[in-house]
């Protein structure tokens, strides 16, 4: 019975421990997901860009994170090679910083922590805000689970089978270091890994040195979890995550056997047996900060074991592709499915035609605009065949709600065609204009354009997932991403005017075309949330209207409008 409980108690810390990290991860991507892209790929001097991995990795409780994210940008030529794997180097050694403040007597900060957390979620209408507590209640969520894990090794700290397993781990270093990598991989998180080995230390469950081992095999599974995820991207994406393995895989394998071989672990150590094992983490990853100047060397083995992918038909990449099959209209369910599909890909379409609008509107390239326009005739296309598509299904062998499905994929393709109108002719014609004009953005109005662009990207992303998953949560933060957007352009018109009020003459020479993007890009996010609508709707997330249902009111009366606001609100 001893057993079970433990057992049960184990998991249940653990998996508190997991839900707080990724709590903690998920309230900063929402609140400042959209300007990680600029701040990623700003700095190409390695030293920079590790700073910035380091600051990434502590501010989303994950290097594998930033991994992820660095494999991203490197796909889309947005990251070099040399910058990339920088910045994931200096997340790793980010990651190992989180562990030494984690590990802090930080227990009296709980109720605080949650009182101000949740207060702030709860309460709070503002997105920034409510995101804010709930990164605040994650962490003290992260403090709640390790005092939880403590309290279940407490009971059977003395029992017979603990020290056999503890003395077994410290005796075969191989054993547990594969075991440190196989639970960073299970879990997806060397936080949580490391932290509960902290821990169990801490409380003397386990000997410093079965920790060591413990924590460099949750080094080596943390990289390889950034190459499982990215597998499907393409060779150019994957090379950086490759590289950060081959360099912690084998750093981790050498100190493995220097700490287990050797005395080095005295040089590290301490009074407290969980600071030496987090003093030889961060001894660890600092030492692998020494390859920052070779990186570049790396790129050449790695391009010969994963070449470039030639692309067959690159005058006609599948994006443009209808991928709408006539033979499948007997068959209404994998019917819905092609037209879901075709939307899917209008959706790309108008996501690759809006990625550069910012960098022509501050660096106009003719040629590379041109090339943007003439996608809007690869959305109308797609929307006219969609048309088409739904005449032609068999109407009388659909049910109702089938039947809805189309209307409603129909409709949002037609929201998706008038947002690649509003880049086409809008947004890339304005570009145009502010470069034959000379026209510069003052530096605040510049900073507000790109974020208000980078959150419209975010949303495109988020409205694809809402579009595959049918999800009611997913669609009600996309609506909710809708109303953040909606008050940021309403914030930066504000601002705006009180740049023009102050007298700045940057600000009156953009000041048209200033608004006109900022409208522009908040009607094209609104025609991409749009898709939210159905699915809350059906969901009885929404109501049929604002209105209320009756007015005892005399339209006729001149009084009318202010006993309709008396009524009605």
């Amino acid at each position: 019975m001893l057993i079970l409980s433990f057992v049960v108690q184990l998991m249940g810390a653990t998996m508190l421990l997991l839900y707080a990290v990724r709590m903690v991860r998920t309230g900063i991507e929402r609140a400042f997901g959209p300007s990680f892209r600029r701040v990623v790929t700003a700095n190409t001097n390695p030293l920079r860009a590790a700073s910035t991995g380091l600051v990434m990795a502590i501010i989303l409780q994950s290097s594998a994170a930033v991994a992820l994210l660095v494999a991203g940008f490197a796909g889309t030529g947005a990251l070099g090679f040399a910058a990339g794997l920088s910045v994931v180097l200096g997340a790793d050694l980010g990651s190992a910083l989180l562990i030494q403040v984690l590990s802090f007597e930080l227990e009296w900060l709980v109720p605080v922590l949650l009182a101000l957390g949740g207060g702030f979620f709860i309460k709070s209408d503002q997105r920034r805000l409510k995101q804010a507590g709930r990164i605040i209640l994650g962490i003290a969520f992260i403090l709640i689970s390790l005092r939880f894990l403590r309290e279940t090794m407490d009971p059977i700290r003395d029992s017979a089978f603990l020290p056999s397993i503890a003395s077994f781990l410290a005796n075969d270093f191989v054993t547990a270091f594969v075991i440190g990598a196989l639970l960073a991989w299970f879990m997806h998180s060397s936080v949580a890994v490391i932290l509960m080995c902290v821990t169990l230390v801490d409380i003397g469950a386990i000997p410093v040195i079965a920790g060591v081992s413990l924590v460099l095999g949750a080094n080596l599974g943390s990289a390889l979890i950034p190459i499982w995820l990215t597998r499907s991207l393409s060779p150019t994406a994957r090379r950086v995550p490759f590289a950060n393995f081959l360099l912690r895989g084998t750093g981790a394998i050498l100190m493995l056997v220097l700490v287990n071989r050797l005395p080095a672990l005295s040089f590290l150590g301490t009074a407290q047996a969980a600071q030496t094992l987090i003093n030889m983490h961060v001894a660890f990853n600092c030492l692998l900060l020494l390859a920052l100047p070779f990186t570049r060397f790396l790129e050449p083995p790695l391009l010969r074991f994963l070449p470039d992918v030639p692309d067959e038909d690159a005058d006609r990449p599948p994006e443009f592709v209808s991928v709408l099959d006539d033979a499948a209209l007997s068959t209404p369910a994998l019917a819905l499915a092609n037209l879901k599909r075709e939307v899917l890909r209008m959706e790309q379409v108008l996501a690759s035609m809006a990625a550069p609008v910012m960098d022509l509107m501050l660096r106009y390239d003719k040629q590379r605009a041109g090339t943007l326009i003439a996608r809007d005739r690869f959305v109308n296309e797609a929307l006219d065949e969609i048309r088409r598509y739904v005449a032609a299904m068999p109407q009388d062998e659909m049910s109702k709600a089938d039947q809805k499905a189309a209307r409603e994929l129909t409709e949002y393709a037609i929201a998706l065609e008038t947002g690649g109108d509003l880049v086409a002719k809008v947004l890339l014609p304005l570009a145009k204009r502010r470069d034959a004009e000379g026209i510069v953005f003052s530096k605040s109005g510049k900073e507000e354009l790109t974020q208000l662009h980078e959150r419209l990207m975010s949303n495109i992303g988020l409205a694809s997932n809402v579009l595959i998953s049918d999800d009611i949560e997913t669609a009600r933060l996309l609506l909710e991403e809708k109303n953040e957007m909606t008050r940021a352009e309403r914030s930066s018109r504000k601002k705006h005017l009180k740049r023009l009020a102050s007298g700045s003459q940057k600000s009156f020479e953009s000041s048209d075309i200033h608004l006109e993007v900022l409208r522009a890009i908040r009607e094209v996010n609104s025609h991409v949330a749009s898709v939210c609508y159905p699915i809350l709707y059906r969901g009885g997330q929404l109501l049929d209207t604002r209105l209320i249902e009756a007015l005892d009111v005399d339209m006729t009366d001149e009084d009318a409008p202010e006993k309709r606001v008396k009524a009605g609100g």
